[in-house]
């Protein structure tokens, strides 16, 4: 079990897989991307992918874990690319506590709609941490 939630040093690599099921946005099939990050300021997204509900990206991001962060929520944000700017697929959240104890978590995670009750798809993630 990690001690008082807070991860060691090392580097967290997280696999933007695979999605499923995205929420069209307009009346063609979406162009989506995604961004994952821990802070706003420091995002990482994945290249578009043209005209799909159900693209493949299979991109890896790293991200430096300094000792003691006790940040455990990687965001994950889904977005159709428009001519002029970008619609919000949908979002949620990867608890990335279990990898810094070790494991790999591979898991989909959910992109519910604004009161939750319906989805908006889903990504297939894969993150797994090295100590330094």
């Amino acid at each position: 079990m990690l001690s008082s939630t807070h991860a060691p040093a090392g580097v967290l690599s997280v696999t933007v897989v695979e999605a499923k099921n995205l929420h069209k946005e307009d009346l063609f099939k979406n162009d989506p991307f995604v961004e994952i990050y821990f802070d706003e300021k420091y995002k990482q997204r994945t290249q578009e992918v043209k005209s799909s509900n159900e693209p493949t990206w299979n991109e890896t991001f790293t991200f430096n874990i300094t000792e003691g962060s006790s940040d455990h929520k990687l965001r994950i944000k889904v977005l159709d690319k428009d001519t002029i700017g970008s619609d919000k697929i949908g979002e949620g959240k990867l608890d990335v506590a279990e990898a810094y104890e070790g494991q790999i978590i591979d898991t989909w995670i959910k992109l519910p709609a604004k009161l939750g009750l319906t989805s908006h798809g889903e990504v297939h993630l894969v993150a797994q941490f090295q100590r330094q």
